[in-house]
């Protein structure tokens, strides 16, 4: 399986995050939520508390995991692989770190330090399920942080000059970061090396001027999905990590009145990445729907999401079934499955009006249940294979004007 890369693109074509975070062997999953106080606290209206929830059982479960005091709305929650819920709280100028885990029928809380600055975010779940990094952008430069490894304090791994946002790991052992920097107001993804004391090398240079974001990446394939305004304007795009071959902008990515954004690759394809499958999040005037699409295919196949999912949330099986979490009043922890392989009247390529894939779908939702106990993580840690980046260099861009 893989995670998803749980990402939104805001009208800068910065890279945003939603709250809903899984672990990279998609075991556990992590939110905060908004539901009724726990027993003995104010019921004068719902509160905000940390939801851990367990997706590699027959069936998924949640698992609340509320304090004594409701969360603020921008509390961060990450999943680890043991189960534990790592929290990042803002307390005045300074943010702090603490592990979370069941205990019965309450939530145990073990403190794990804390960081001051003006702004702090958290990077993805590391590949290894056990480290989690934080992001933290000053004036000049911008520091990435060890926040937690094992129940040890922040730790300061590397300094990254210009301001660096966005967050993509590229292998299977949690040491090579891709970054996506700003410096003198241009955009570049370079990658970060964790194991050689922050060691910065570019990823993305498609040309000397355009901004150039990597949304997602594979590393079994080496697929990368890429954000770039090089042939004139903002334009979904693809490479493969390593290899000399140029960035093609496939036109069934280019969505009529829709954002488009990446959020899953099919795992298991090594050495061939045209062949992955790639689920995206179509937003539009209906509002969100599933997309998925293949480098070697010629269209953005559409689907209707399961009612209250969590967009922009899922993972792949090795076989191609995409699972999607969603939570209703009547399924407060589900995972539908996808299979893109069956044919639909919701399928749709080309580009699209902004007004949804119609009805039917390959969607088979899956009711589960809620419980309060927690479970144990299964299976041995895939061995890692590490591939060395390489700038991805210009590309052909067809159709556009040479500047001035």
């Amino acid at each position: 399986m893989t995670a998803c890369a749980i990402e939104l693109t805001a009208e800068d074509g910065a890279v945003r995050r939603t709250g809903f975070a899984m672990t990279a062997d998609g075991t556990y999953a992590a939110r905060l939520t908004l539901g009724p106080p726990r027993d003995g606290g104010d019921a004068s209206g719902d509160a905000w508390f940390p939801e851990r929830w367990t997706l590699d059982g027959p069936e998924p479960y949640a698992v609340p995991l509320p304090l004594d005091q409701p969360e603020e709305p921008d509390t961060e929650v990450l999943p680890l692989a043991d189960g534990r819920v790592l929290i990042r709280r803002r307390v005045g100028d300074r943010h702090d770190f603490s592990l979370l885990y069941p205990t019965g029928p309450g939530t145990g809380q073990l403190p794990v330090g804390a960081i001051g600055c003006p702004e702090l975010t958290l990077l993805p779940p590391s590949p290894d399920g056990r480290c989690v990094y934080a992001l933290s952008p000053g004036e000049h430069t911008t520091t990435v942080w060890l926040v937690a490894d094992g129940g040890y304090g922040p730790e300061r791994v590397a300094e990254v000059p210009g301001r660096c946002s966005g967050g993509v790991w590229l292998d299977r052992t949690g040491r090579m970061l891709a970054l996506d920097r700003e410096r003198d107001g241009v955009v570049k993804t370079v990658v970060v090396d964790l194991g050689r004391g922050g060691e910065v090398s570019p990823l993305l240079q498609i040309t000397e001027e355009s901004n150039d974001r990597l949304l997602l990446a594979d590393a079994d394939s080496g697929l990368l999905l890429i954000r770039s305004d090089a042939p004139g304007h903002d334009r979904l795009g693809w490479g493969v990590l390593g290899s000399p071959r140029p960035v093609r902008f496939p036109e069934s990515l280019r969505q009529a009145d829709c954002a488009v954004t990446p959020f899953a690759v099919q795992p298991g394809q090594a050495l061939m990445p045209e062949s992955c499958a790639v689920a995206f999040r179509i937003d539009g005037a209906a509002g969100s729907w599933v997309g998925v699409w293949r480098p070697m295919g010629r269209g953005l196949r559409q689907l209707p999401a399961p009612e209250g999912w969590l967009a922009g949330a899922g993972l792949w099986t090795r076989d191609g079934v995409l699972r999607l979490p969603y939570a209703t009043g009547a399924v407060p922890c589900g995972l539908a499955s996808l299979r893109t392989d069956a044919p639909g009247p919701g399928a749709g390529s080309g580009a699209g009006s902004g007004g949804g894939p119609g009805p039917g779908s390959g969607v088979i939702t899956e009711p589960t249940q809620t419980e309060s106990g927690g479970g144990e993580p299964s299976g041995a840690p895939r061995t890692p294979v590490m591939c060395r980046p390489v700038p991805l260099q210009q590309a052909p861009l067809t159709g556009r004007a040479a500047r001035g």
